[in-house]
């Protein structure tokens, strides 16, 4: 099955974006990274991953981001730097950017209007719920739910039951039952 990206979308770094098959991407869409994206991983409208092109922002299987999603590979430290841009043909003065790349493990989910901060790496099979915050280089459990600003994990996921459902949608992809 072929992807679907909207024409509504915009790459910075478009020689730099790969897309698996069955995956969609929706309207207003914004990514100045380069990306990845896995197999029948869907990215609802309006999200953005930013960070310019040195930052990789990667999007396993099976994944989801629901609209308004804010992925940051690359943000000011407000503390320590000046949080504008600078003029025109001058080096930026910055010296303190916080910068790393950001990946979802397979199985992964970022309900609406969460912000992920640069460093981070969602395992397997976690979900950071609706309007949550990830600070930057957070360590995350496999298989958990997490919400909340800043994100604390809520309980575990079922792990066996998606593993299972997701054996039947790779059944259905190969074109037999789950039990062949």
């Amino acid at each position: 099955m072929k992807p679907i990206v909207s024409p509504n979308i915009r790459l910075r770094c478009p020689d730099a974006f790969v897309i698996g098959e069955g995956s969609i991407i929706d309207d207003y869409c914004y990514f100045s990274t380069r990306l990845e994206i896995g197999r029948y991983t869907h990215i609802a409208n309006n999200c953005s991953a930013a960070g310019g092109r040195e930052r990789l922002f990667r999007v396993g299987d099976y994944c989801s981001l629901s609209a308004g999603v804010r992925i940051w590979c690359t943000s000011d430290d407000f503390v320590n730097d000046v949080v504008a841009l600078p003029p025109p043909g001058m080096v930026d003065p910055k010296d303190h950017l916080i910068s790393a790349d950001v990946s979802l493990a397979n199985f992964t989910a970022v309900g609406c209007n969460s912000v992920v901060m640069p460093g981070n790496r969602i395992p397997e099979g976690t979900v950071i719920g609706a309007m949550s915050y990830v600070p930057p280089f957070a360590e995350l459990l496999p298989w958990h739910v997490y919400a909340g600003v800043p994100a604390r994990p809520i309980r575990p996921r079922n792990r066996a039951n998606v593993e299972r459902q997701v054996a039947e949608m790779e059944a259905f992809v190969r074109g037999r039952s789950p039990s062949e």
